[in-house]
């Protein structure tokens, strides 16, 4: 072989090498930048928002949720009110020690010693699930992870110490109950979830650290879907009576996010989880996109002018970083969802940074700036998703709600040096040519920021070559399970609610998801109608515990599938089965499939004689018997 002859062979190594190496990279800057889909949400939120739905009619009406606090937790709540800077309000949860245990299969003893916020996560993740158009049975032995916020440990204390009555016969399951690492890991043992769970303590940041690692896992492929948020229960008074000592308490337990009148922080508790799969594998399923995370980013506040004080150079850092994660600019963003706790100190440094980011050089109109805080309160470990599920509400909605208590914005900010203004009145935010995006922000007490840029779903374009989903033009089924009769009734008076709230929803979508989306349990009722008011008609009268036509209720043991059995009797009457031919696709497919088995043995279609398309094979047909069929078609 010549010196050229080598040479050149080195050469074409080299270049096939090079070519490889500039491939892979590609793929992994495609895999870290990959869109992260929205697809499912829950949450529990004061003011009765314990669906995303309720949170948005919240957000709407431009509610203040916060109220006095609670007097069925046990507080002497003289001591708590009476001492300098002290408040009477805050943003609490409704009913926070309700809780189902035997539908996830724990005992009253275990239930007893479980923190609240372990049952919240519990019964959120649940829900989110199912709103994503998943049976959760379903994921049972996948590479779904759980990603939790968690930063309250009032209830360990408690029960450690004997403030909170927790049975003696329950304290074998206290370090179980009381961990924050089981608050992720319940869930996926629950579940049956094989990837990751972990339990994140950044304080106020938690949730959207724990959705920012999250979209991290997913892109590196740690797994293929992810349960992301967090929760607060404020079991104990201290958090009101540290703050107080503090003077860091509103005085009417209200977030003045950006307001002229801000004085303080006022607290609330909560929970929230989002749904999060790869985009591509979300189309791939055919679940619902409700809003997508182009990027993310976690920093710190490193050494500022004190532990707990805001670092605005660092808040400045972690919105650019997540910026350049979305690979977007500043005038790619049209709101964002701010920390806005309301104090003094805080909100004019966050204002600051955001004005510093988009300044008036970087996009033209304005951007939005608000807060929920203004309407529930600051819930802590669970603010974050709770952000991003109010501003993945808006992208749907098309506007931006108002954020209270700022109608004069603080006069400590100078708002004209930026495009930044506060949102004191709701404005229009409809899909146009334009995509549009928000970010959100929370930073923890800890120093650790975070921050998320969510967008609009993508429009979905049609398929007008696919078929539409075959549905019957008479009557449907709509079934309900439970584990239990009472929940079973219960069932019926959430669905019920829904169709109050939801006069838009298609009977036949309600009886799709109903069938396809929710696990099947024991107590079961289908309530069968060929009108949305008559099958609401059915659930009331279920939800009542009334016996009524059309209202089916039994209990079933545990089946592999269903089946569908012909007795053998023959045909019943004259064109049996010939609406369900024409009406439902997936009877038709089957009924080819079997006359394609019998062509190659009878020279008749199975088809025609379903259709009776002669008076001969009409005649025929009433006089064969069903199992003729079922010897032909299936061998038996």
């Amino acid at each position: 072989m010549t010196e050229d002859t080598r040479l050149l062979d080195y050469l074409k190594r080299v270049t096939a090498d090079l070519r490889r190496t500039r491939a892979e990279l590609d793929s992994l800057r495609s895999r870290d930048a990959e869109p992260i889909a929205i697809v499912g949400m829950g949450c529990r939120l004061p003011g009765g928002a314990d669906t995303p739905e309720a949170l948005w009619n919240l957000l709407r009406d431009r509610v203040d949720a916060v109220g006095d606090l609670p007097a069925d937790r046990g507080w002497d709540l003289d001591s708590v009110v009476d001492r300098p800077g002290a408040t009477r309000a805050g943003g609490f949860l409704d009913d926070v020690a309700g809780f189902d245990a035997e539908f996830f299969g724990i005992s009253p003893r275990e239930a007893a010693a479980m923190d609240p916020q372990q049952r919240l996560m519990l019964e959120v993740s649940w829900e989110a699930i199912e709103r994503s158009g998943i049976d959760p049975s379903s994921l049972a032995g996948s590479a779904t992870g759980v990603f939790t916020g968690i930063s309250a440990t009032d209830y360990a204390g408690g029960a450690a110490s004997g403030a909170l009555p927790v049975p003696d016969e329950a304290q074998g399951y206290l370090l179980t109950g009381t961990a924050p690492s089981v608050a992720s890991g319940r869930v996926a043992y629950t579940l049956g979830l094989d990837g990751p769970a972990l339990t994140v303590d950044t304080a106020c940041s938690s949730s959207l650290v724990a959705i920012h690692l999250a979209v991290r896992a997913l892109r590196r492929g740690e797994c293929s879907m992810a349960l992301a948020g967090g929760a607060t229960v404020m079991t104990a008074p201290a958090l009101f009576t540290e703050f107080a000592r503090q003077g860091g308490l509103s005085g009417d337990g209200r977030c003045k996010s950006f307001g002229a009148d801000a004085d303080g922080a006022g607290f609330a508790e909560g929970a929230g989880v989002v749904v999060l799969e790869r985009l591509a594998d979300a189309r791939r399923d055919g679940h619902r996109v409700l809003a997508v995370i182009r990027g993310s980013a976690v920093n710190q506040d490193g050494a500022s002018n004190g532990l707990t004080a805001p670092n605005g150079a660092a808040q400045v850092r972690v919105v650019r970083a997540a910026l350049d994660d979305a690979g977007l600019s500043a005038g790619d963003v049209d709101a964002v969802e701010a920390h806005g706790t309301g104090t003094e100190l805080g909100d004019p440094i966050e204002a600051q940074a955001l004005i510093d980011v988009f300044g008036p050089d970087r996009g033209t109109g304005t951007v939005g700036v608000g807060s929920l805080k203004s309407n529930i309160g600051h819930t802590q470990a669970a603010a974050g998703v709770a952000g991003l599920i109010k501003m993945v509400l808006a992208l749907e909605h098309g506007f931006l709600p108002a954020s209270l208590h700022s109608e004069a914005a603080t006069p400590l900010v100078d708002w004209s040096s930026g495009r930044v203004r506060v949102l004191s009145e709701p404005r229009a935010w409809h899909r146009g040519e334009r995509t549009r995006r928000a970010g959100v922000s929370s930073f923890g007490i800890s120093g650790t920021n975070a921050h998320v840029i969510v967008e609009e779903a993508p429009q979905e374009v049609p398929d007008e070559s696919a078929e539409a989903p075959a549905l019957t033009d008479g009557s449907l089924p709509w079934v309900l399970s439970a584990r239990s009769a009472p929940a079973l009734r219960d069932q019926a008076v959430r669905l019920l609610g829904h169709l109050e709230t939801a006069s838009e929803a298609e009977p036949a979508g309600i009886a799709r998801a109903l069938a396809t989306t929710r696990t099947g349990f024991a107590h079961r009722a289908v309530v069968v109608g060929s009108a949305g008011d008559t099958l609401a008609e059915g659930v009331r009268a279920l939800s009542e515990g009334r016996s009524t036509g059309g209202v089916v209720t039994g209990s079933a043991g545990r089946v592999d599938s269903t089946v569908f059995v012909f007795p053998g009797q023959g045909g019943q009457w004259a064109d049996m089965a010939r609406g369900l031919l024409g009406s439902c696709r997936v009877f038709a497919e089957a009924v080819d499939t079997c006359e394609a088995a019998l062509a190659p043995f009878v020279d008749w279609s199975l088809t025609a004689v379903l259709r009776a398309v002669t008076p001969a094979l009409r005649t025929w047909s009433a006089r064969m018997p069903a199992w003729t069929w079922c010897n032909l078609c299936c061998g038996r």
